[in-house]
């Protein structure tokens, strides 16, 4: 239905769309011998096993400075990070049929081990000599035996230092082209048999990029089942969401995951990993933008540790410009740190190195508030939502914390603190709140639990929108105009033809299949012809509907579709949108609803 990836998310490119990158992440290896697959000892026993932590700290490294671990990897050590995502590819390790070359993959293991950090392990691409095209990331393989050959030599060689491995890097985007679920469920399913044949211990994880829950219940479904021990998802969009307010929406990820999980049959405790999440940041430094994505990787880490993913890899260690002049990386090309780097290093110190999600507080008004437990002591982290400030007073003494500095000072009791969307941390939490946060640890959050009980949600449209349920996202595709917003046709790269949204996870939870989507609209004159479509998230992907004409006239007037195959996860982080691509002129529109028909 959409000529490609880029055309869904093009509304804000530094926020919801990111170009494909060669990564390269982290594979974790192992000794010196240049040239031979054989075991270098027998797998750790679970009770000591120093290829496992409890630490969710980790950094991805890119392919284009993979080479530079050797200047980023003690940066990163220096910034309390315990995981490093990094690989050499099939084809750089072995070039030929029964030749394998380790030497620069045990040189980066070395060095990492020397920096107090683990590897995790990434099959991934395809040998050229193993593709059926000569390449390395077009399918079919030439025969599944040269994967099971491949996965059993890393394994061997390496299963003493390396106990994670994912199947393949977003096999699901850019870099397996001519895939499909069941080609991706037997590369997992054929990985994790030859895998444990010479290490019991390994633990297999299927990887997709952005939040497609769709692909990995398809590949589940299509053989996976049971020969995967975690999941992995790369949600870059859903963290730019949170500039427009999208806590809800991230903190509902482990939810989806869980439903899609035990619907398929699977553990519903199967651990879950956020593999790669980033924000732009202007290669030259730059005060705002660079604190800006400070901000996004402090609330990228809370988040996620509260929501109980078990380990978080920041995209990425040093980082290349993909186009505009921004990159990912916590450290600039030159070598110097990112206030983002600053941060995490903060973050590490204070949580400590294992923090557990101890609980949340609900300090009203859209404001958020985690406790965390770093060996007995609590420590709060909280801010309030997007263009909201809430004033806290608290009823003790506590100790405030600065989150580039990590410097404090005593907050008195009584004192106001003004929170903003800059994230605080707070030490010295009278006992009652820590216990009160304990105490709703397991309960449903404030923030994502208002949408379901009723069958309906709505999103009133206008300067301010009114949001029930649904939310529109990207606003400045779209213009404020008398009791409405307008599609903006202007703009030059024609976003202003799509209003986008997110319909609250609750409302429409994994498995939600019949929906009605009615927009109520109007042409901006009479004379104005004026139409649109839908394109919204189904169990096929991201799909469109048929078009319909705005009736002649100045009166505002419903159009509804029917859909049997909803799916609303949030992969791309919209669940549907307005499509008037095919329309001659701008309209208008006041509302929208979701009504679940079943």
């Amino acid at each position: 239905m959409f000529k490609s990836e880029r055309s869904l998310f093009q509304a804000r490119p530094s926020a919801y769309l990111r170009v494909a990158r060669f990564v390269v992440l982290a594979f974790g290896l192992a000794s010196s011998a240049p040239c031979s697959a054989q075991s270098t000892g027998s797998p750790p026993t679970t009770a000591d096993d120093r290829r496992a932590d409890r630490s969710p700290w980790g950094v991805a490294t890119g392919a284009e400075w993979l080479d530079d671990y050797p200047k980023f990897n003690p940066m990163l050590r220096q910034a309390g990070v315990r995981w490093l995502r990094g690989f050499y590819e099939w084809q750089t390790i072995q070039a030929r049929p029964g030749e394998w070359n380790f030497a620069a993959s045990d040189r980066l293991l070395e060095n990492a081990r020397s920096n107090g950090l683990r590897l995790t392990g990434v099959f991934a691409y395809l040998a050229p000599w193993a593709s059926a095209d000569g390449g390395t990331r077009r399918f079919p393989i030439k025969h599944i035996q040269f994967w099971r050959d491949y996965v059993a030599g890393m394994v061997a060689r390496y299963h003493s230092d390396i106990k994670y491995w994912e199947v393949w890097n977003e096999f699901n985007g850019s870099f397996a082209v001519g895939g499909s679920p069941e080609i991706y469920a037997e590369l997992v399913r054929e990985a994790s048999i030859s895998a444990k044949k010479i290490d019991p211990t390994a633990k297999i994880g299927m990887s997709v990029a952005n939040f497609d829950v769709r692909f990995l219940d398809a590949a589940i479904k299509a053989g996976a089942a049971g020969h995967f021990d975690y999941i992995c998802v790369h949600p870059y969009e859903i963290l730019a969401g949170l500039r427009e307010g999208g806590e809800p929406a991230f903190l509902n990820m482990t939810t989806t995951l869980r439903k899609m999980l035990e619907a398929n049959g699977q553990p519903a405790d199967t651990p879950l990993w956020i593999t790669e999440i980033g924000a732009l940041a202007p290669v030259k430094q730059a005060g705002a933008e660079d604190q800006t994505q400070a901000v996004e990787l402090a609330k990228a880490y809370m988040l996620s540790i509260a929501a109980g993913f078990q380990r978080v890899f920041w995209f990425e260690a040093r980082g290349p410009s993909y186009g505009g002049g921004n990159d990912y990386g916590l450290i600039r090309a030159d070598m110097s740190s990112r206030p983002s780097l600053d941060v995490l290093r903060v973050l590490t110190s204070r949580l400590g190195a294992a923090p557990a999600p101890a609980g949340w507080l609900d300090f009203g008004e859209g404001a958020y508030g985690f406790v965390f437990d770093n060996e007995g002591r609590a420590v709060l982290g909280a801010w309030a939502g997007a263009e909201r400030q809430v004033r806290v007073v608290f009823e003790r003494d506590v100790r405030l914390l600065s989150l580039n500095s990590g410097e404090g000072r005593t907050l008195s009791a009584g004192e106001p603190l003004m929170l903003t969307d800059t994230p605080v941390l707070i030490e010295g939490l009278p006992a009652a709140l820590v216990e009160k946060a304990r105490a709703q640890a397991d309960k449903p959050y404030p923030w994502t639990a208002r949408h379901s009980g009723g069958v309906q949600a709505n999103a009133m449209l206008g300067e301010r929108n009114t949001d029930n349920g649904i939310r529109q996202i990207n606003l400045d595709t779209t213009i404020a105009d008398r009791d409405g917003r307008r599609t903006n046709f202007a703009r030059s790269d024609k976003e202003g033809h799509y209003a986008y949204f997110q319909v609250e996870p609750q409302f429409t939870p994994f498995g939600t299949r019949a929906l009605e989507i009615t927009a109520v609209v109007r042409r901006v004159a009479a004379d104005k012809v004026a139409g649109m479509s839908i394109d919204y998230e189904s169990t096929r992907g991201y799909v469109g509907s048929d078009y319909r004409s705005i009736a002649v006239g100045d009166a505002w007037q419903e159009i509804s579709w029917t859909i049997t195959d909803a799916n609303f996860v949030g992969a791309w982080g919209w669940n549907f949108r307005l499509n008037g691509i095919s329309s001659p002129n701008d309209f208008l529109i006041k509302e929208v609803r979701v009504r679940r028909t079943q």
